[in-house]
């Protein structure tokens, strides 16, 4: 577990930051899971090797994680660490088959239609995600399952508006091509950084998206299971926040710095989640305004 425990501890991202809620074995579980997921996306986004490289990179961890769910013996490390969990957890192959196909639609997809063809995205590089962390979580209720999709759709929605500058500077746009149209926005306009009252009205758009995910989410977590999805509850509170404050910023992400929840705001939502949960409050961290 040493190499994914590494790989988590060096990552700034909020998922790693939810394990903490976590019992020790699921945590180190989830530190593994997370490990295979920032391998993979690595792959896809490194942006200096040609894309066939990076197609066929994709495909020896899509053939080494089947070995890991088949009980061969895995080539990568992380993967090896992973095998256990996948064992204990009963994690299916298909599972990281469409996150690996989330991660392939980067390397050759730079523009969704519509929000059908972005949400067949977000379902394999986030929703996918979800479900295989409540397997490690444990639930009793299979609507969890639901609950799972809404929350991983919710929170990619929140990270494409977050990250419009950074995907341009890579030739990305994930808003879809029908709401820059619907709004007058060009690509030219997202790809060169400039804002505009019709940027953002398009970006209003994507968020009620996923504000209608976050509330699904909120509606579809069954009671009996809200205790042992207490980090993908934090997830859903940190991301709420941050969509808060995009909304706040009119949207603006053309500036130098990329907006982020500050430290001492992301442990004060750790506290309140825990608090809230281990008292047995129903959840209201995300999806009302």
């Amino acid at each position: 577990m040493q190499q994914s425990l590494q790989i988590t501890r060096r990552s700034a991202s909020n998922l790693a930051l939810a394990f903490v809620l976590l019992p020790k074995a699921r945590r180190e579980a989830m530190s593994a899971l997370y490990a295979f997921c920032r391998q993979v996306d690595d792959v896809a986004d490194e942006d200096t090797a040609p894309e066939s490289q990076r197609a066929a990179a994709l495909a020896r961890w899509r053939a080494d994680i089947r070995r890991a769910c088949d009980g061969g013996t895995p080539e990568f490390a992380v993967n090896r660490e992973l095998q256990p969990v996948i064992q204990q957890f009963r994690l299916p192959f298909n599972l990281f088959d469409e996150l690996i196909q989330g991660c392939e639609m980067d390397l050759h997809t730079r523009r969704y239609a519509d929000f059908d063809a972005l949400e067949r995205y977000c379902y394999r590089v986030a929703s996918v995600v979800g479900l295989l962390s409540i397997e490690i979580f444990g639930y009793q209720n299979a609507a969890c399952r639901n609950y799972a999709v809404a929350l991983g759709q919710a929170l990619q929605l929140t990270n494409i508006l977050r990250d419009v500058r950074t995907d341009a500077a890579r030739g990305r746009i994930y808003m879809p091509q029908s709401e820059l149209q619907r709004w007058g926005v060009t690509e030219a306009e997202i790809l060169e950084g400039k804002f505009s009252e019709r940027y953002q009205r398009l970006a209003e758009a994507v968020a009620e998206r996923a504000r209608g995910c976050y509330r699904l989410a909120r509606q579809t977590l069954p009671p009996e299971d809200r205790r042992s999805m207490i980090a993908a509850e934090l997830m859903g509170a940190v991301y709420w926040q941050l969509l808060r404050k995009l909304e706040r910023r009119h949207y603006h992400v053309f500036g130098p710095q990329p907006v982020r929840l500050g430290k001492p705001r992301k442990l004060w939502l750790i506290l309140r989640t825990w608090l809230k949960l281990s008292l047995g409050h129903a959840s209201r961290n995300y999806g009302e305004m």
